[in-house]
């Protein structure tokens, strides 16, 4: 059966889009920036560090597969005419009963395994919402589209703070509530659709570079590595910087750290956005965010305290969040095939789940519960690196 969705106009859509990707970041974000390092601590203690790089790991190789898997099976039900929605139906369910799962384990072994399912199922979510994206909004809206997904993460980071700052709330309850306000962000994209003139139509296939498409993967790859580690290890990050005496609220300031930091770049991401859908030139405004990016990053390994090391994170984050939305738009358009967008997506996806492979050992290699100081300049490093390697992509200025 096809999907039963309403049309909407294209401005309407946008904003049901932008809600659904909210729904998407919360689905993630709460999860592993502040909830499962809380957790890990519980279990493992002075462990923490390897037991929180083994999660990530295992979760990075399970996110691998699932993307592309859920977006070539949705490439398929689209073609039989069933479209996408119905996976991002079964990602809603399986990310909720994913959550138990993380809420029941005990050990560190248990939790591991949790996180493997938990990963699994937010991108059965993930992976054809996507896909929705390539396909309904028409490539002159896709830089402010692009730009309007970095709403995402400000919300969900708020949802964190709320989560984390309520004392109120047991761990059990913190984890309920996640997968509910998901399925209530997405439930309006389940239930509409674009512009009918925006809508995917299997065709035959556009001429398109594979040699931008890889190098683009390539240099957001590079950008990623950071932000793993940042979002991953922020926790820890801050516990190396400040003294002992005031690391009791640290999980609630750096949840209120994260609404302010993600805010600030979603003006200068929209507006980015729109600027680069009229002037069709890309590459500026992802050469200046990498540079800001990188600046962050340089900012963060010298700082000494909680103010110079919270400035220093927000600047990489402004960098970073408009990197990432800006290139999402890019990469979009660089699609060789429309009847195989979501495969080609997962594929393209490698570049923010291979990341998670690449930092958690860096991490554990170069830095100490004391010390991100080397880790951060290699992070730096790297950024800077993908960002330039933006120059040797030939489709777009």
């Amino acid at each position: 059966m096809p999907d039963a969705t309403a049309t909407l106009p294209r401005r309407l859509f946008l904003i049901v889009f932008a809600l659904a990707n909210v729904g998407g970041v919360i689905a993630y974000l709460p999860l592993l920036t502040l909830l499962l390092p809380l957790k890990v601590e519980a279990l493992s203690g002075a462990a923490r560090i390897g037991v929180f790089t083994a999660c990530i790991t295992a979760g990075a190789l399970s996110a691998s597969g699932a993307n592309v898997l859920f977006g070539w099976l949705s490439d398929r039900s689209l073609r039989r005419g069933g479209g996408r929605r119905r996976w991002m139906v079964g990602g809603i369910v399986a990310t909720a009963a994913s959550y138990a799962a993380v809420a029941f384990a005990q050990t560190p072994v248990a939790l591991v395994a949790a996180i493997v399912v938990f990963q699994f199922a937010v991108n059965a979510l993930l992976a054809p919402m996507m896909a929705i994206m390539a396909e309904e909004v028409p490539d002159a809206q896709k830089g402010i589209a692009g730009g309007m997904l970095s709403l995402g993460s400000p919300v969900a980071s708020a949802f964190s703070a709320m989560l984390v700052g309520s004392a109120v709330l047991p761990e059990a309850a913190r984890l309920a509530l996640v997968p509910a306000v998901v399925a209530a962000c997405v439930l309006p994209l389940l239930l509409v659709r674009g512009a009918p003139s925006a809508a995917v139509v299997v065709r035959t296939p556009v001429p398109s570079s594979r040699r931008d498409l890889v190098i683009a993967g390539l240099s957001r790859l590079l950008v990623q590595v950071a932000a793993v580690v940042t979002q991953a290890y922020l926790l820890y990050y801050f516990e190396s910087i400040v003294d002992g005496a005031a690391r009791v609220d640290l999980p609630a300031r750096i949840g209120g750290l994260l609404v302010l930091v993600f805010v600030i770049p979603l003006p200068i991401a929209v507006l980015l956005g729109r600027l680069s859908d009229l002037t069709a030139r890309r590459k500026p405004f992802l050469l200046i965010a990498a540079a800001v990016a990188v600046a962050g990053l340089l900012g963060m390994a010298a700082a000494r305290d909680w103010t110079g090391g919270a400035i220093a994170f927000g600047v990489y984050v402004t960098g970073s969040s408009v990197f990432v939305a800006l290139h999402a738009a890019f990469a979009m358009q660089l699609l060789p095939n429309p009847a195989h967008r979501g495969r080609d997506l997962g594929l393209f996806n490698l570049a923010n789940t291979l990341p998670s492979l690449l930092g958690p050992p860096l991490t554990w290699m170069l830095a100490a519960p004391h010390d991100f100081t080397a880790v951060l300049l290699l992070l730096a490093f790297l950024a800077g690196c993908g960002g330039l390697g933006m120059l040797r992509v030939r489709a777009w200025q």
